[in-house]
């Protein structure tokens, strides 16, 4: 009795005879002799061509079959994209691939990943289905990227997100932030021209504006710190304490010039310094302040002397008007006699005389009784 093979419009049949392939077979009803040891393999078109135990090469004789197959060979330095009806399946790696074309329209997109940025007319809406075989750099707003392969450089980049495939090549982007950047200098011992010892809290401003040229310097900030390090030093050490507090000013104007000669060399623009804090040893404190101190009572025994002698002139003044003016003289009897009346209840007067030398006698008086 036959052996019936039903093969249908989904499926291909492959014929073995004696353990080696013979032909492929269309949809349709095959009847097998039992005495025989042919064999058939039945595949579904819809998936890949794949027959277990056998390689691909062992079927690619046969003209009938190959013309319903796209036979793909993705080489050690490839990647192949696979789209059935035009969506994406599969990324292939290396190897040799079969698909059968009957009833799926396949196409194929061949990546060289010697060349690591993805391509443009991949879809990156498919990227999530071959995240294993990319990686990506951002570079934010306020960047400037730099672009290296197998560490050495190709190109900067401006900011966005970047893709690129994990392969023979190396990749590494490094980025350069191009805000305003402070660098601050705090407690650095410095000696003056008259040899005291202090510590300065510096800052200065500054952005980078080549980037390439950073990147060339290494320690880049390290650097920048030692050379406004050695400015500050040179110039503190030709100015005395007292010039050097007077002119804190200045020191900000001569550093910034001088970092500003030597911006092309870092690559930066710097934009502002200045001197935060001028800190003294302790016994420079004491004496400043003892200074300080002898200064300022200097200054108001200046103004108390000065104050008497205005006094003394306005008396002076007072007594000529008042010899010339009698008038004058007897209000200021008056005004004497008022303020003695506010001290004293009742005064009695004897005889006659001038009511000013009266009161002045029994304010004479009354002095004496006292001692």
């Amino acid at each position: 009795m036959f052996k019936k093979v039903t093969i249908q419009n989904d499926e291909r049949g492959l014929l073995f005879r004696k353990g080696s392939y013979y032909k492929s077979l269309q949809p349709g009803t095959y009847r097998l002799s039992p005495f025989s040891d042919d064999h058939v393999e039945i595949l579904n078109v819809m998936h890949r061509f794949h027959v277990e135990g056998k390689d691909l090469p062992l079927f690619i004789h046969d003209d009938i079959l190959i013309q319903e197959l796209d036979i793909i060979q993705v080489q050690d330095h490839e990647y192949v994209l696979h789209y059935e009806d035009g969506k994406l399946v599969e990324l292939l790696t290396t190897g040799s691939y079969a698909f059968w074309n009957v009833l799926k329209k396949h196409t194929y997109l061949r990546v060289d990943i010697r060349q690591p940025e993805l391509p443009n007319e991949i879809d990156l809406a498919i990227l999530p289905k071959i995240s294993s075989y990319y990686q990506t750099f951002d570079v934010a707003n306020h960047e400037c990227g730099v672009l290296f392969y197998n560490h050495v450089m190709q190109k900067e980049l401006a900011p966005g997100r970047y893709y690129f495939w994990r392969g023979p090549i190396g990749v590494s982007v490094k980025t350069i932030d191009l805000r305003q950047q402070q660098m601050d200098m705090t407690g650095q011992e410095m000696m003056t021209e008259d040899k005291v010892t202090l510590r300065l809290n510096f800052v200065c401003q500054y952005r980078i504006m080549n980037p390439l040229r950073a990147l060339e310097i290494k320690s880049f900030e390290d650097q920048m710190y030692i050379g406004l390090q050695l400015v500050l030093r040179e110039y503190v050490g030709t100015l005395k304490l007292d010039d050097l507090l007077k002119m804190k000013q200045e020191i900000s104007s001569y550093v910034l010039t001088r970092l500003n000669e030597k911006s092309v060399d870092y690559g930066v623009q710097f934009l502002s310094a200045g001197v935060k804090d001028i800190i003294l040893p302790g016994d420079i404190k004491d004496i400043l302040n003892t200074v300080l101190l002898a200064e300022k009572k200097a200054q108001a025994n200046l103004i108390t002397r000065r104050e008497e002698t205005a006094s003394t002139r306005s008396l002076l003044n007072t007594a000529k008007l008042m010899d010339e003016n009698q008038t004058l003289f007897r209000l200021k009897e008056l005004e004497f006699l008022e303020k003695i009346c506010e001290k004293i209840g009742t005064i009695s007067f004897n005889g006659g005389g001038n009511l000013l030398e009266q009161l002045n006698s029994f304010v004479g008086e009354r002095n004496m009784s006292k001692n």
